[in-house]
């Protein structure tokens, strides 16, 4: 049986939002939802310049045309678009306001919702098939994952988020056309579209990355026993895919970090009420992740560090420095 909310003549609902038994709920002005809002505001304009700067670096920088950088690129583009898009219908319809009103807003905010949060986690999962590659399959690594094959890979993240999503609206759409008659189907429906967007990707991932870990410990011994490993140009090689495998590792782990919770939130809520104060805290807490990433790559990746420098004082406006050499 589908659950039933009822009101009161006056009831809170969320601290930003009273409803009224006769009319929709309506925004309070009170001094905490004015700073709520700016803080999501500043997180917003955060996360937009962020990704906006990875982007921009990928695309103006030459020696950072790689097949592993053009998968940061797209996930930076997903990451963009939760900022422009995503935030600024969340901080306008929340999570609570859309519980109690099924307008076609709160079906766009979720659809774009479960669209972007979906291609991240694939492309994260593509990163783990690139990293695998890189680590475990060096000598075929250049042949296997060509940019062509990344260009695939990104264009089936983004084409099978574009049908989750999908999947999600139709399953609302004929919710409200059948009610409880159809309760069943549609909770069916959520647990799998949660399982294979969510679930699966991360059980992969963790596989994957399970496998790489051994495969570096295994030449990190190697190397140790190996007489002048450093003048070897495959160990330089090996150590610089070791190093992009940590920060893409660290990704993926602040990503996990962000969402599981979010996630077994949307499971739990499925069978069982779970105080809205929760579902929002952790909705937000899931939005977040996109303002993380362009610090994870500026304090790991020292090309990156020269990127943002050279891009941040506008040295771009005085010379052409698409092929510099960057460290």
């Amino acid at each position: 049986m589908a659950p039933e909310v009822t009101f009161n003549r006056t009831a809170v609902i969320h601290p930003c939002y009273e409803v009224d038994m006769y009319d929709a709920p309506s925004k309070t002005r009170s001094s905490g939802c004015v700073l709520l809002n700016i803080f999501l505001c500043l997180l917003s304009v955060i996360i937009i310049c962020g990704n906006l700067l990875i982007i921009i670096t990928v695309v103006y920088f030459k020696q950072l045309h790689t097949p592993t950088n053009y998968l940061i690129l797209s996930l930076a583009v997903a990451d963009l678009l939760v900022g422009v898009l995503l935030f600024p219908l969340s901080i306008e319809f929340t999570l609570s306001y859309c519980v109690y009103q099924e307008e076609v807003i709160c079906k766009v905010r979720n659809s774009i919702d479960v669209t972007l949060s979906t291609a991240s986690i694939l492309h994260l999962c593509c990163i783990s098939i690139d990293r695998y590659h890189a680590v475990c399959k060096p000598l075929t690594y250049r042949t296997t994952l060509t940019v062509q094959a990344v260009a695939v890979m990104i264009l089936l993240s983004w084409t099978l988020s574009l049908l989750v999503a999908a999947g999600f609206v139709v399953a609302e759409f004929n919710y409200a056309k059948c009610g409880e008659e159809c309760y069943v189907d549609i909770l069916i429906a959520n647990i799998v579209g949660v399982i294979c967007s969510f679930y699966i990707p991360v059980i992969i991932m963790i596989c994957i990355y399970a496998k790489i870990f051994l495969v570096a410990q295994n030449q990190a011994r190697s190397i140790q026993n190996t007489n002048y490993p450093s003048r070897t140009p495959g160990a330089n090689v090996s150590k610089m895919e070791r190093k992009a495998t940590k920060t893409l590792t660290i990704v993926m782990g602040v990503f996990l970090i962000c969402w599981t919770p979010f996630c077994i939130y949307i499971s739990v809520q499925l069978f069982n009420q779970v105080p809205m104060a929760v579902g929002e805290g952790l909705t937000w807490l899931a939005l977040s992740n996109s303002m993380l990433n362009p610090f994870i790559y500026a304090f790991f990746y020292s090309w990156f560090q020269s990127a943002f420098k050279i891009l941040i004082l506008g040295k771009v406006f005085q010379s052409n420095f698409s092929r510099t050499r960057l460290n």
